[in-house]
């Protein structure tokens, strides 16, 4: 039984001590019971590989993967791509990720709204949770539509815990139920049939088995319900069924036991694998609707698979810029026109300008011309004082770009916003993405003040200082700050076009301040190419050893084992294919900062995080910096198949040669969870070691390493908050979070921050107390006019004066406009003319129909989810004065069924199917043709046939049987 104390501190503090696990499917992990991990992850699998499969077959290619509950990441994206090795690779590390994220954002509810009842559909909340999951369902389609990718599986995760939950939590199951029950996302439709406040619906458990503890009348009127929870109280209404389980004190009040089927140990564990494939099934019809909703191609990229490099670039637009435009034009050019229509053209391209004391737009769009157009039009002007607002736009960029992005900084001066300086390695830290910074300085960068102004060059110069701030955001990212001269600056852009490859891999990287002389060792395996080494920092002094023993000197621009290209302060060793196998070694010697990095391509890659435990065993996600000097998970996920095994995991100093070993349980071929028994003061980065296996050759395993690019460190305290996944424009959004220390007293400097400039108020330090913890408040206002489907991250910082210390919460919200339209478009059956032969390939069918949105939004868009004939659409204006879209489908009669999609401006979609097919004639729903598009009208017809229902546009069933009736009677007598 949890103490009094512990709840007590749980509801003061939040999340010192985790909420017991307790309402829902287990969360990430749990031996012999199905999770909502696997729930996600299935459902995922399951509905990308259909939507690949149609397009297979509209294109007419083959598909040949079997759709069922035993796909696999690899097998799915395999099957769905037509791209080369390196560029499958790297889709597969995003497919990995989007529903790493996904799942991630499903299992954390359990953390910040273990005792909501409506998230997890407890005490009959069934109303609540459908407003969940409409409103989540809403917000995921509007995030689509902005391209605001991981906002939207932050939300389509959260809204698939509720509805998950629904099938484990409620006795659908139960009453016999084989399908899922749509009414849960779809808002226009009644909640019909629930029991009623006062309607007992169980009787007490006959221990120890407590399978029928349902009410019998229940089950007969099929009447809906779900269990009670408190880790409280045990007081629930008389006769009404309790959730079952450790922490759930109503259970022990008559009726006692549960109805819970979270796990097969639960009291209804013997219903567990049917109401997780009831799960399944319910999160394929939601991943569905937003599908139709979205189209294939931005679905697709919800779900990661259509990602390969993105191009990202923040540049300086002030008045001494122009070469470095220029430069950042003509490399982004030659990417672009180099890469077009093959597989490593990038999916994504980003454009972020900055001057002072503006900083912006954000460009994020998937259309290379319209990338060219807006990096075109960038002109260098102005400039005034010489430090500008670059880690604005830095930041703008870090919140806008994909997960573990390369972004490029192009600038010749200072940074004006070094306030922002903690924010944007928060930023780094979270998406784990890279930053270079190009900086041209036409008197060096170690401020060599006898170059003559009579060269040409301006006065403009970055301080050494300011350099240092660029150097080490680089070193947290895994980028580098290379420091060149304008005139050679074309040279250095060189570690653009190697970044801007797909299926780029991170094998080794450490960085050296001050210089000292050292020997460093990696090992290159098989499945790697295009090995380069990059060298950064003032003038060092290294040599290249192969694995037979042959050297090179960083001073021979081509030797044995590659070429070398200096500039400024980089250099970059392309490897020969011939030295890409083995352990090689690189010798260092200076006296000066350096750092060291070492890139491949290849399909062997990983993906981390850090996860906390949950009473009962299980793991939801950690959101901020791990606890310095306690233990801690890592949950690591690897690309590669089942060719790869796992030996090591450990935490690397990023500045120093200290190791911590992780603890290694593998969780199936590709994942694994490893406990770090402390967690070291140093940033450290994550690196993995292993063997890989070729079946090909039935050779030796060879060794292999990765490493994650990006720092991590921990902290002595920690901050947490409850976030609500979305706000309203212009209206004030109030969060609360919490602040907790292992130590007493002291005050914390506090900071918070968007990257959209929204107005946010927030205490300016908190002070621990003699508890440990304190309490603040935050309000954040998105302005009136916000777009619906925008996203903004807000940063809550804070950080121990006196020792520098410092940690996060990094929150993402979509701002989202009240939704009041959830009527489907609806469809009326105009007319069907088929006149087909037994050639069918010698003769067409047609279709129209009239569709319209009533009172709703206005429909946006008319589609084909089905068939391969032509489609036109007009528009008109009925009687009535409602706005009518005219749809015209024509086809060969071989193409003998069709389906249109109408989504309307918030997303409710309609589906409209006919089909031409003998021998059976069915109008439904019955009663009229007049039909919702979220329901179907199948209309089966044979010879010269045509229906022609203008006037009212609709008639009724008996009507239309009648007709067919006769009309076959006509043809076949």
């Amino acid at each position: 039984m949890v103490s009094l104390v512990v709840v007590a501190v749980f509801l003061l503090c939040g999340t010192l001590f985790q909420p017991p696990q307790t309402a829902a499917f287990k969360p990430l992990f749990q031996d012999g019971s199905i999770t909502h991990r696997e729930i996600t992850q299935m459902a995922i699998l399951r509905k990308t590989a259909e939507v690949c499969r149609d397009i297979a077959t509209a294109q007419g290619r083959d598909f040949t993967l079997p759709i069922n509950n035993r796909l696999t990441t690899s097998a799915v994206h395999e099957a769905c791509t037509t791209s080369s090795t390196s560029s499958s690779a790297l889709a597969t590390l995003s497919f990995y990720s989007a529903i790493t994220e996904t799942y991630l954002s499903n299992a954390v509810v359990d953390q910040v709204f273990a005792l909501s009842e409506a998230h997890h559909i407890d005490n009959e909340a069934f109303s609540e949770g459908r407003d969940l999951i409409t409103r989540g369902v809403a917000a995921v389609k509007a995030s689509v539509q902005q391209k605001s990718y991981i906002s939207a599986r932050i939300s389509l995760g959260a809204l698939c815990h509720t509805l998950q939950d629904f099938y484990s939590h409620s006795n659908w199951v139960e009453l016999g139920s084989t399908a899922p029950f749509s009414t849960l996302i779809k808002p226009d439709l009644p909640l019909n049939n629930i029991a009623g406040p006062s309607t007992p619906t169980c009787k007490s458990c006959t221990w120890p088995n407590c399978g029928d503890n349902i009410l019998p009348e229940i089950l007969l009127q099929k009447k809906l319900t779900s269990g009670y929870f408190s880790i409280f109280s045990s007081t629930k209404p008389a006769g009404k069924c309790s959730h079952g389980g450790f922490f759930d004190r109503t259970s022990s009040r008559e009726p006692t036991g549960g109805i819970n089927k979270d796990d097969i140990s639960s009291d209804h564990g013997f219903l567990h694998k049917r109401a997780a494939e009831m799960a399944i099934n319910a999160t394929m019809e939601v991943l569905q609707d937003i599908r139709l909703a979205t189209g294939n191609q931005a679905f697709l990229r919800l779900m990661g698979l259509s990602q390969t490099s993105v191009l990202a670039f923040v540049i300086d637009t002030t008045g001494s810029m122009s070469d470095d435009i220029e430069e950042a034009k003509r490399v982004s050019f030659s990417i672009i026109d180099s890469r077009r229509g093959t597989s490593e053209e990038p999916s994504e391209y980003i454009l972020v300008p900055f001057n002072d004391p503006d900083f912006g737009p954000l460009t994020r769009t998937e259309d290379a011309d319209l990338f060219k157009r807006r990096i075109n039009s960038l002109s260098a002007s102005g400039g005034g004082d010489l430090p500008e607002m670059c880690l604005s736009g830095l930041l703008l960029a870090l919140a806008g770009a994909p997960q573990s992005s390369d972004i490029f900084v192009f600038t010749d001066a200072a940074a004006k916003d070094l306030e922002l300086k903690s924010t944007v390695q928060v930023m780094i830290e979270r998406t784990k993405s890279t930053v270079t910074f190009l900086l041209t300085s036409p008197f060096s960068f170690r401020r060599r003040r006898d170059v003559s102004q009579s060269q040409g060059f301006t006065s403009r110069s970055i301080p050494l200082s300011d350099i240092q701030l660029y150097r080490d955001l680089a070193h947290v990212s895994g980028g580098q700050a290379i420091e060149v001269t304008k005139a050679t600056l074309s040279l250095a852009t060189a570690v653009i076009t190697d970044a801007s490859t797909s299926a780029l891999v991170t094998l080794f990287q450490v960085v050296r301040n001050p210089g000292i002389a050292e020997n460093f060792t990696f090992v290159l395996d098989p499945s790697l190419s295009n090995v380069t080494v990059y060298v950064t920092g003032d003038s060092p002094v290294f040599t290249l050893y192969s694995p037979t023993g042959e050297s090179q000197s960083g001073s021979v621009a081509d030797g044995p084992l590659g070429s070398i290209l200096t500039v400024g302060n980089l250099k970059r060793v392309k490897l020969n294919s011939t030295s890409q196998t083995g352990e090689l070694k690189i010798s260092i010697n200076s006296t000066s900062s350096y750092s060291l990095k070492i890139t491949g391509q290849s399909s062997v890659n990983f993906l981390f995080n850090f996860v906390e435990r949950l009473e009962g065993g299980d793991f939801t996600p950690k959101a901020n910096r791990p606890f310095t000097g306690r233990n801690a998970t890592l949950f690591v996920s690897v690309t590669g198949g089942d060719s790869v095994t796992v030996t090591d995991v450990l935490l690397v100093e990023a500045s120093g040669s200290n190791v911590v070993n992780g603890t290694i349980k593998a969780l199936g071929a590709t994942d694994f969870l490893v406990n770090i028994d402390r967690i070291p003061e140093w940033p450290f980065v994550v690196q993995l070691k292993g063997l890989l296996n070729d079946s090909t050759t039935r050779s030796l395993p060879s060794r292999f390493q990765r490493q994650s690019p990006t720092q991590q460190q921990g902290s002595r305290f920690t901050i947490t908050a409850q976030p609500n996944s979305t706000i309203e424009p212009g209206t004030p959004f109030v969060l609360n979070f919490t602040l907790l220390t292992n130590a007493t007293g002291g005050s914390y400097t506090i900071r918070a921050r968007t990257d959209r400039s929204f107005s946010v108020s927030f205490p300016s330090s908190l002070n621990a107390g003699t508890e440990g913890s304190a309490q603040g408040t935050i309000t954040l206002t998105a302005p009136s006019n916000t777009e619906s489907g925008t996203d903004v991250t807000l940063t809550i910082e804070a950080e121990d004066p006196e020792s520098s210390d410092s940690n996060y919460v990094a929150l993402r919200f979509t701002v989202m406009t009240k939704v009041t339209d959830f009527s489907s478009p609806v469809c009326q059956v105009v007319s069907i003319k088929a006149d087909c032969p037994v050639e069918c390939s010698r003769a067409s069918w047609e279709l129209s129909t009239n569709l319209t949105d009533g009172n709703g939004t206005g429909i946006v868009g008319v589609s084909l989810s089905r068939g391969n004939g032509s489609l036109s659409l007009s528009n008109m204006m009925s009687a009535d004065g409602t706005n009518v879209t005219v749809a015209f489908y024509n086809a060969s009669c071989c193409s003998q069924e069709v389906e249109l999609v109408a989504v309307d401006r918030v997303g409710n979609v309609g589906t409209c199917f006919t089909s031409i097919k003998s021998p059976s004639t069915t109008v439904s729903p019955s009663g009229s043709t007049t039909v919702s598009l979220n329901g179907s009208t199948t209309v089966s017809l044979k010879g010269s046939t045509t229906v022609s229902l203008n006037g009212s546009y609709s008639v009724s069933f008996s009507m239309c049987v009648a007709l067919f009736g006769l009309l076959l009677s006509f043809l076949y007598g």
